[in-house]
């Protein structure tokens, strides 16, 4: 058993917040069925590079979040498309949706309408702003929640906001969404009620900023890009090597003695003027003593003898490029790559950080085409005959 056999999602999300969520749940075990409209289906599917086997591709964009689903095609825009999809929701476990907030209310196929069909439906939407409140209509991308959120303005170097070079406010909806999914399910198991599952962007990538927020009301201070420093630590950042860069966070008194002891100046530890950590943090000091020796220390080294060294006594690792992690001998044990095949056609995409003990999740399925499932699926959940799907697909419902 998986841990969430048996557990039925509908999934009418596209791009990333949204379909990352579904694919946790699939990896988890759940059966979940990625709704497209037949004339608009996910745009990510057309994202490259390709998958290419022969005549036929798949994004590899697209494969990486919508792994282990099956996929049908539904017009919801068509009256008979809407019943449809309410028959569906009665034998349905979860719905899940990342519309801009109003827009499955005004399909006639919202929460509140979904809900008298199944009142034990659990109804995830992830939004750029959320269901309510004064921005709930607008438009929004990452970089939307980004710029809001305050992360925009803390990160890069100092002078400069730059934007995180992930799309961090979609994967952070991604992570909560799925949260927020499980929790209501859960309780609609215990009591038979389901509810509205509300995951805005906005509200995620806020939840990102770390102690920024109490930071400004209790200390007054107003958070701004610092670059590859900490504002508690120091040394505590990248640092150049022979042949690339590390992290090194040797900044308490315990790992400052063991780099001292390894890099042969033991006598630094007496040094008045560096002997605390709280006098190697002083900013003078610190630009004036400390960055010069470990500068001095860590270009006699490669940044792979620097981690052969000392990753296993202080906080020290190689800053990897994504061709040398796909080496990397600790994500490769920990299954973090999977293998994934497309017809002929082979590639890497990365797995799941669960690890389950007894209910190992499983990476194994591929992403759908569009509408692969429409025979099989519409047959099994509402007895559709091969010549009613037909037509209903000429008529534009699916």
């Amino acid at each position: 058993m998986k841990p969430l056999e048996g557990v039925t999602i509908l999934d009418l999300t596209r791009v990333v917040a949204g379909p990352y969520a579904t694919m946790i749940l699939a990896d988890l075990g759940a059966r979940v069925i990625k709704i497209e409209n037949p004339g608009d289906p996910d745009y990510t599917r057309d994202f490259e590079p390709y998958l290419v086997d022969g005549d036929k591709r798949q994004s590899a964009f697209f494969a990486q979040y919508n792994r282990n689903k099956e996929a049908i095609t539904l017009n919801l825009k068509e009256p008979r498309a809407k019943d449809i999809f309410r028959q569906m929701v009665q034998k349905a476990d979860i719905v899940v949706e990342n519309y801009r907030a109003g827009v499955m209310d005004k399909l006639g196929v919202g929460y509140e309408n979904l809900k008298t069909y199944n009142p034990k439906l659990v109804y995830t939407a992830i939004s750029g702003f959320g269901q309510t409140g004064p921005y709930s209509t607008w438009p929004a991308y990452d970089n939307s929640g980004q710029a809001l959120s305050g992360l925009w303005s803390m990160n890069g170097m100092p002078g400069e906001p730059t934007r995180i070079g992930t799309i961090i406010g979609d994967l952070a909806a991604t992570f909560f969404g799925a949260i927020g999914t499980l929790s209501a399910y859960i309780h609609a198991q215990k009591t038979g009620q389901g509810q509205l599952v509300d995951v805005a962007q906005l509200d995620a990538s806020l939840a990102l900023t770390e102690n920024a927020v109490s930071n400004y009301t209790v200390g007054g201070q107003v958070q701004v890009p610092i670059g590859n420093d900490h504002p508690l630590c120091r040394p505590y950042g990248k640092f150049r090597a022979k042949d690339g860069e590390v992290f090194f966070g040797g900044y308490t008194d315990r790992f400052w003695k063991t780099t001292c002891e390894f890099f042969g100046e033991p006598e630094l530890l007496q040094d008045p003027e560096i002997d605390t950590m709280a006098k190697r943090f002083d900013e003078e000091v610190y630009n004036r003593r400390i960055l010069p020796k470990i500068n001095q220390w860590f270009s006699a080294y490669t940044c792979q003898e620097l981690q052969d060294a000392l990753a296993e006594k202080l906080p020290l690792t190689a800053i990897h490029t994504i061709d040398q992690v796909l080496l990397d001998p600790q994500l490769n044990h920990r299954d973090m790559f999977i293998d994934y095949a497309y017809g002929n056609a082979h590639g890497k995409l990365f797995g799941t950080p669960v690890k389950l003990s007894e209910t190992p999740c499983d990476t194994s399925g591929r992403a759908p085409e569009i509408g692969e499932g429409n025979a099989r699926i519409y047959q099994e959940f509402l007895g559709y005959s091969e010549e009613e799907i037909r037509v209903l697909s000429e008529e534009g419902v699916l």
